[in-house]
């Protein structure tokens, strides 16, 4: 079983800092992909960062210059330092990951339950 932990949420203050964490911990034989996607409310779930295993990115437009993604692949472990936040930001943030449970099968998509983010005006 493999679960996706995210930590970091809260509240704060527009102008002002969140550094979210991811673990992935379980049965997992390989992740390729990690990064986060946003919900906020009324609105569909969109991509906010995501990481490759070789250390490519891709960013939401709207979090350019704000946003940094990073990730350590020994501990399995996906971040985003989220600076300048605004209070379009507040969302729910899920941590993703595309990763192998068994060697030889396809990637599979993953997510974590979220962690709330609110950017106070």
């Amino acid at each position: 079983q493999v679960r996706l932990v995210e930590s970091g949420g809260g509240l704060v203050q527009a102008g002002g800092s969140l550094r979210l964490s991811c673990a992935a911990s379980g049965s997992i034989f390989s992740i390729y992909a990690m990064g986060w996607y946003r919900q906020a409310p009324g609105k569909q779930r969109e991509l906010v960062a995501l990481m490759s295993t070789s250390g490519s990115t891709n960013y939401a437009d709207s979090v350019k210059g704000r946003f940094t993604i990073s990730r350590d692949n020994d501990k399995n472990t996906v971040y985003l330092q989220m600076n300048t936040l605004e209070p379009e930001d507040t969302a729910v943030y899920y941590c993703y990951a595309d990763l192998k449970v068994v060697r030889g099968t396809d990637p599979m998509h993953y997510w974590g339950k979220g962690t709330l983010v609110t950017v106070s005006s």
